[in-house]
């Protein structure tokens, strides 16, 4: 079955521009269930041919898909329809947590983890004296084999007795020892993404970001762990539960 017979045809009567009619018949696509989390997208050249316009049409069509966040693009793979995945932040959970709370598994790939002495920013961030032992971790987390977000993490020394101890879930790791975060301070702000942290997240570079810098702490008041996380924009919706009580 061809893609058009998926998703259907452009109508002779409709007087949009056809990058427009395209992203429609795209959408409604997404939105009926005709396509689903993860299958592919033809690309452009094929799209083009098979809706005879032109591959800027389409490339402009895609982008705009893209950027509303139901398409992704991978590098070196092709488009894809998106998966988002809502965050709460009313609830202090790990990666891990929140994935498997989806029914999706996660992963992770090490940039770097080492012990280190603490910086003056980590200082005041950790309360910790100059020269105090640190635990750093860098690494890109995956949902279902799919890059999601780069985590960026110092924990103060007392947290852990080594960066071995982390495995896969950061959090599994301080509940085995008694030092997980009960409670935490965290600002989000949206980023464009640099040349790096694009090709980490095989996504390209200015690419909307969200970053999450969270602060946690100990049940004894200690501060524990300081993050920075980079959520790609398209794949991510952060959610808050309000009150007047």
């Amino acid at each position: 079955m061809s893609f058009s017979d998926q998703v259907g045809r452009f109508r002779a009567d409709n007087p949009s521009p056809l990058y427009l009619q395209l992203q429609q018949l795209i959408r409604e696509g997404i939105g009926g269930n005709v396509l689903n989390q993860g299958d592919a997208i033809p690309p452009e050249r094929d799209l083009a041919i098979e809706y005879d316009v032109s591959r800027i049409t389409v490339r402009k069509a895609i982008g705009g898909l893209v950027e509303e966040g139901l398409l992704t693009r991978r590098r070196g793979a092709g488009t894809f329809v998106a998966g988002r995945v809502e965050k709460s932040f009313s609830k202090l959970s790990s990666f891990t947590e929140d994935m498997a709370a989806r029914g999706r598994r996660a992963s992770s790939s090490w940039i770097s983890r080492a012990p280190g002495q603490v910086n003056p920013e980590e200082a005041m961030m950790l309360g910790l004296s100059p020269g105090a032992p640190v635990l750093r971790f860098a690494r890109i987390r995956y949902a279902d084999d799919e890059p999601m977000a780069l985590e960026f993490s110092t924990l103060a020394g007392y947290c852990l007795t080594s960066v071995d101890a982390v495995e896969e879930s950061l959090y599994t790791a301080l509940e085995k020892v008694g030092n997980r975060p009960v409670r935490a301070l965290q600002r989000l702000r949206a980023v464009p993404f640099g040349t790096e942290h694009a090709r980490m997240l095989g996504v390209d570079p200015g690419h909307a970001g969200l970053l999450i810098e969270r602060r946690a702490f100990l049940r004894d008041g200690r501060a524990a762990e300081v993050t920075r996380s980079y959520y790609r924009g398209d794949a991510y919706d952060f959610v808050a539960e309000l009150s007047d009580i």
